[in-house]
């Protein structure tokens, strides 16, 4: 008696199933690679929102120690706080590459502050460069017309600048 051995067909995959997995294999590696590639902007746009935060936080503490200069009374001859300088170009602290300027105009409701307005709306414009290219934002902010207890203190100390005592209580 012979024994006849069998061949099964299905003993093995065909080229056509081997195309159909590779197929599938690569439609699903592309589908995680744009996920992949969107997380990753997402997260770099994050960063950069934060990064533009703390430089405008920068920038408004920077504004408010320096914005308002003492200059010293013609009729009185003591020190007061004055009317904000413009300031053009000046590097953001903490933040290499970045420059701002900033304007003060009074604002339109504080006229009945002796003195001049209390009240300052603020424009800043932020610059910097990028793939060769200049870039520019801007905003706005509301600042008072004082000057913080610490730079107060620095000024009166080392400077000699003694503000007048109307002044401080602002």
């Amino acid at each position: 008696m012979k024994l006849v051995r069998r061949r099964s067909r299905r003993a093995a995959f065909t080229i056509v199933e081997v195309v159909v997995a590779m197929g599938i294999l690569l439609v699903g590696m592309s589908a995680i690679l744009g996920l992949l590639t969107f997380g990753a902007a997402m997260t770099r746009n994050a960063a950069l929102k934060t990064a533009g935060a703390s430089a405008v936080e920068a920038i408004v503490a920077d504004l408010e120690e320096g914005l308002f200069p003492i200059v010293k009374d013609e009729q009185t001859g003591e020190f007061v706080v004055g009317a904000p300088q413009a300031i053009e170009g000046r590097a953001v602290p903490g933040h290499p590459g970045l420059t701002y300027s900033a304007r003060g105009v009074p604002d339109p409701d504080d006229r009945a502050t002796p003195g001049g307005a209390l009240r300052w709306r603020v424009d800043v414009e932020i610059r910097w460069v990028t793939s060769g290219r200049a870039r520019t934002r801007s905003f706005s902010t509301l600042l008072l017309r004082q000057v913080p207890f610490g730079e107060r203190l620095r000024r009166e100390f080392i400077d000699g600048e003694t503000l007048a005592p109307q002044t401080k209580k602002i």
